[in-house]
């Protein structure tokens, strides 16, 4: 009897309105015959199309984490600048609930890996990590926080009340009732912290390991700030499986019309355009710009 196929998670982030980009990897994913995708978050603010990138988001992910500019753009309080009050006015009602309702991590076992992901980091989704962090930040992305507490949780099982059966990777599963994973907050009652950790928030994907724990960024669909193309990861193991299994994560790098994406903003009328264009064709981010005379024709 020939093994069955492994299951395949397609996890991206950082999408920032960039519908464009957002597109062409959601296509990507699609054409590897990946059906599972999970967003970690900074669905919207920076780019033009909040709201259609929010819509997509509800349509194609099973799974989503909130972040920063979640808050900031979708959030209760006033606006921080006119840019924002332009990307919040974008929003309906009805997306800046369901963005800011997002929770704040999601877990899931695969191949006898503890996996958690998270927008920025386990304290909240503000608090940043950088690629050059020291061991104290290492350290503390694997903790379990309050913040973590309420993680969805991915995996198969029954469904049953707080659960929703979704279909996608090789079979049925479901979110917040994984038997294997356990129920939120499990992992922390039983002493126990994830292995893997995968985040978004920071635009530059990047895999460490050490002592045993692999702690990696996906990189940015819509703003990437290493380099000038589209960005995402594919988790690829067994999931709900306990034992130690095969197990990869793989980065994944697209290119995408960024002159397209560009247009589409100034057709919008966005504020930040200036800022936004020098952004997507440079992978600079836009506090460098003048330091370094970068400026769109």
């Amino acid at each position: 009897m020939a093994p069955s196929a492994p299951d395949r998670v397609a996890v991206v982030s950082d999408v920032h309105g960039n519908v464009t980009a957002y597109r062409a990897v959601l296509d990507d994913i699609a054409r590897r015959g990946i059906t599972a995708i999970v967003n970690l978050g900074d669905i919207v603010g920076k780019g033009p199309r909040g709201a259609e990138a929010t819509e997509l988001t509800r349509r194609r992910c099973i799974a989503s984490v909130r972040g920063n500019w979640e808050t900031y753009v979708a959030g209760p309080g006033e606006p921080f600048d006119e840019a924002s009050a332009w990307w919040r006015a974008e929003l309906t009602a009805g997306h800046r609930a369901w963005l800011t309702d997002l929770p704040g991590a999601i877990d899931l076992l695969m191949s006898g890996r503890r996996i958690r992901l998270v927008h920025a980091s386990a304290v909240d989704e503000f608090t940043r990590v950088r690629r050059d962090h020291d061991e104290a930040e290492f350290a503390g992305m694997f903790a379990n926080t309050a913040f973590t507490a309420d993680a969805v949780v991915l995996g198969r099982g029954s469904s049953g009340e707080g659960s929703s059966a979704v279909s996608g990777l090789s079979g049925p599963f479901v979110i917040s009732a994984s038997e294997a994973a356990g129920a939120p907050g499990a992992w922390a009652l039983a002493g126990l912290e994830p292995t893997v950790v995968l985040y978004g928030d920071i635009h530059h994907a990047y895999l460490e390991i050490a002592d045993g724990r692999t702690l990696g960024n996906v990189g940015s669909v819509g703003n990437p700030l290493d380099e000038p193309v589209a960005a995402y990861a594919v988790l690829e193991g067994v999931l709900d499986g306990g034992a130690p299994a095969p197990f990869s994560i793989r980065h994944v790098r697209l290119p995408y019309d960024v002159e397209a994406e560009i247009a589409a903003a100034s057709v919008a009328g966005m504020p930040q355009l200036e800022l936004y264009a020098i952004e997507l064709r440079t992978a600079i981010h836009r506090g460098r710009h003048a330091e370094l005379g970068l400026t769109a024709p």
